[in-house]
């Protein structure tokens, strides 16, 4: 008998210990992931309260700045309180852990939810975990539970291409916020280079090239209109700074330097094209000095970070003579930021410009990103610190046939960590010489009709991929099912909406108007609706004087009557689409649809498709060709950038996209009768 009474007992306790099992709460969904997880059981309820454990402006700074962003995102304000904690408090206390490091700490959800950091930015990384499971739960709770949360690479970046196409000051500081709320702490900003001179008749002085920041010393290399003044610069880096966004300026030489041509056309080298400078005359060694001098120099640089990227990418390695003067050129700008105070950033080179020449590396950092350029493996047994970038994971060309449109996001989590340096070259996690992994966009193809929007929608698609792999890398657990599944439906960053997207993880009308009101501000959340939706609309038509908006925000127009041909059609980045429709002349109705991809825009006339307006192949003008053939299509852009494009079957192809983020922040002021507005955030079928 007594043997059966504890199997009975045994056989109990068993029973019970998948219900104790699932009491635990799992890891939450956070990207990038937890590295660690201890559940516990039940919710954490706010109080509306956070709590300062010491006086440390550490603290102050990650308690101030998770107040503003959840009153942001919720339309509830923290209160900072002086006092003992109570349940349901947000609690911010430093910690003496050296283990965490400078960017870890720990999260303890109970009935108070408690961080700890030993850094500013380590609290930081904290509150944006917090602000990520706060947007799951309606009612803002918390799972409880615990996190040891240490990053396992320094450098979590991303690398962006601002002088092949001009990104604006106010995406920029957009941008930075999405890095921050992903923890992905460092972006490079590439200011300077220039587009292919097959695409403007192969002509060096006709090729666009831009070099982005105003420059006192060189007045009118920047180009006015699509450049950023120098307080713009150090603005955006002073925000970066509070968001724990280290801001890595590049100014690229000696190749990729047409804009220095343009402005000092003795600085080109004659043997190797205008896009590469002379490195052996004397007067380009005077510009750069100067050039790095002025962003460079002073108790209070324009260039504030305590990095700097020299470029020394894709030069020519023609002659035994230029490879060693590219080495000497190398070596002598590394020394010269040096002596700045500044860290030398630098794109791996130098097995392309192999030679005997030897360059200081000591301090430097090389970004991998060609095996056919750099030797990982040999920088690594000299000592060097890189950054892994590898061009055939992490490059994004939009539009241009190469690389990746998008990047493979299975491909980078099952394969990519901060670890690989290109396809044949892996180290083992965590290595001294590895500071971290980045990901870039480059804006190769000038007049591709690519938007900020498109950029946008490229990066948030690979960044929570990027910042999982980059942040936990080899000890990644969530499943790539549950990345694709879940990582949409958080926010790109608090108070930002590139996307344009309403409603999301639904299919429903998000806007419905009787009747549209010239003038009216429609006074939606959002200016805007992103890919994929569909906006219909019944017109009355009036006469209209080319150039009469329909619909407009920040970044777009829709036009009823387009400013050249009085089509229907819209303008976004300077450019101008139209659809080979006219509004019929007054007394007749007719029902308009536009829809709207990342592909493409189609417009549908009383529920019949009318054009798709898809991605265009364009073509290089060979020598000689016909200039009537030209193809200019930044009509409002500065003339400095407007492109030659030509429509003509030769070597140098182009796809020219016609996308559109569609506008719904104000209506123009138009005489037709518009009514039964409806906004749709998804393309139904038809």
């Amino acid at each position: 008998m007594k043997i059966k009474y504890y199997t009975l007992c045994l056989l109990a306790a068993a029973a019970l210990l998948p219900l104790q099992a699932l009491a635990q709460n799992a890891k939450p969904f956070v990207v990038p992931e937890l590295t660690s997880w201890q559940g516990g059981e039940g919710k954490f309820t706010p109080s509306g309260r956070i709590v300062l454990a010491s006086k440390s402006k550490a603290l102050r700074s990650a308690a101030e700045a998770l107040a503003a962003d959840y009153q942001q995102m919720f339309g509830q304000r923290l209160q900072l309180v002086s006092r003992r904690a109570q349940a349901g408090d947000i609690v911010f206390a430093l910690s003496s852990d050296s283990s965490l490091g400078e960017e870890g700490y720990q999260l303890d959800i109970r009935e108070q939810t408690t961080v700890r950091a030993r850094t500013a930015q380590g609290a930081y990384w904290a509150t944006r975990t917090l602000l990520q499971l706060s947007e799951q739960d309606a009612q803002r709770q918390l799972p409880q539970g615990s996190t040891t949360d240490i990053p396992q690479y320094a450098l979590r970046g991303f690398m962006l291409d601002v002088g092949r196409k001009y990104i604006p000051i106010d995406y920029l500081r957009q941008l930075v916020k999405v890095l921050a709320y992903y923890k992905m702490n460092t972006l490079q900003l590439h200011l300077n280079d220039n587009g292919f001179k097959q695409y403007f008749g192969n002509d060096w002085a006709k090729t666009s090239a831009a070099f982005r920041l105003e420059s006192t010393t060189f007045p009118g290399l920047a180009p006015k209109g699509a450049s950023y003044s120098k307080r713009e610069f150090i603005d955006l880096q002073l925000q970066a700074e509070a968001q724990h966004v280290d801001i890595i300026p590049e100014i690229d030489v000696p190749a990729h330097t047409l804009a220095f041509a343009h402005y000092r056309p003795e600085l080109a080298s004659k043997d190797q094209g205008d896009d590469h400078l002379d490195i052996f005359n004397p007067k380009t060694y005077e510009f750069i000095d100067a050039l790095f001098r002025e962003y460079l120099a002073g108790p209070n640089p324009v260039f504030r970070s305590k990095h700097f990227n020299i470029g020394t990418d894709e030069y020519s390695n023609a002659t035994e003579e230029l490879r060693e003067k590219f080495r000497a050129f190398t070596d002598r700008y590394v020394r010269y930021v040096e002596s700045f105070g500044k860290q030398a950033y630098l794109w791996g080179s130098l097995k392309h410009a192999y030679g005997k020449t030897p360059v200081k590396l000591d301090k430097a950092v090389l970004l991998a990103w060609s095996r056919d350029f750099l030797d990982a493996s040999a920088a690594r047994k000299e000592g060097q610190r890189l950054v892994s970038i590898p061009d055939g994971y992490t490059y994004i060309v939009p539009a241009a046939g190469y690389y990746y449109d998008y990047l493979d996001t299975k491909l980078l989590y099952d394969k990519y960590t901060p670890a690989l340096m290109d396809r044949s070259t892996r180290f083992e996690e965590q290595d001294s010489c590895i500071l971290g992994g980045m990901f870039a966009v480059w804006n190769d193809h000038y007049g591709n009709g690519i938007s900020v929007k498109d950029i946008h929608h490229r990066i948030m698609h690979a960044l929570p991929y990027m910042s999982l792999k980059t942040w936990t890398a080899g000890k990644t657990a969530v499943p790539y099912e549950t990345m694709q599944r879940l990582s949409p439906t958080l926010s790109e960053a608090p108070g930002v909406h590139e996307l344009g997207l309403w409603a999301k993880g639904e299919q429903r009308e998000v806007l419905h108007l009787e009747r549209l009101q010239p003038g009216a501000k429609l006074g939606a959340k959002l200016l805007e609706i992103g890919y994929d939706y569909s906006v219909s609309f019944t017109v009355e038509p009036r006469e209209e004087a080319k150039g009469t908006v329909l619909l407009s925000s920040p970044t777009a127009k829709v036009y009823l009557s387009d400013p050249r041909q009085g089509l229907l059609g819209f303008a976004r980045d300077g450019y101008l689409n139209t659809f080979r429709y006219r509004l019929p002349q007054s007394g007749s109705k007719v029902t308009i649809t536009i829809e709207g991809d990342n592909e493409g825009t189609s417009l549908y006339v009383d529920g019949r498709l009318r054009e798709r307006l898809g991605r265009q192949t364009l073509y290089a003008q060979p020598v000689g060709g016909d200039p009537a053939l030209r193809l200019d299509q930044q009509y409002e852009a500065p003339d400095q950038f407007a492109p030659e494009v030509y429509q003509v079957p030769q070597r140098g192809r182009m796809f020219y996209v016609r996308t559109l983020v569609f506008p719904l922040e104000e209506a123009g002021q138009f005489k037709s009768t518009v009514t039964n507005l409806r906004v749709l955030n998804y393309k139904p079928k038809h």
